[in-house]
């Protein structure tokens, strides 16, 4: 029901579109979110945006190089990433939640749906 794409290798001060395409899913009622894992670390959130009221949330180490959109009429969740950097290097997964319950934000157990993850790569 969430389908992320958008992936790849890219070299450091560039920049990449992920895209969550969601499906059978209240669009207008949840908050999609964007969560990385990069190897031997834990999945952390990167980004969220709730569809109720356009609320969106940063974590700080992506606040002023990642924006996060979210187009209706598409069903899908955008996350344009700019001057990345050897560290943004993760499998990238969106995931969905309810959006009027908000709190903890990043908190993956409230998350009910998950994409199948793309693979982000920062070359330096």
């Amino acid at each position: 029901q969430l389908q992320a794409s958008g992936g790849g290798l890219v070299q450091a001060g560039g920049s990449l579109r992920l895209s969550c395409a969601t499906s059978g899913l209240p669009f207008d009622d949840v908050a999609i979110g964007w969560f990385r894992q990069a190897p031997g670390k834990e999945r952390e959130g990167v980004s969220c945006i709730s569809n109720s009221d356009g609320r969106t949330f940063y974590a700080e180490v992506v606040k002023g190089r990642f924006t996060i959109s979210s187009d209706s009429a598409k069903n899908t969740v955008y996350l344009q990433m700019t001057s990345l950097k050897p560290e943004d290097t993760a499998v990238y997964y969106c995931a969905a939640r309810s959006s009027y319950t908000l709190h903890p934000i990043w908190g993956i157990n409230e998350y009910g749906y998950w994409g199948q993850g793309t693979q982000v790569t920062v070359s330096s």
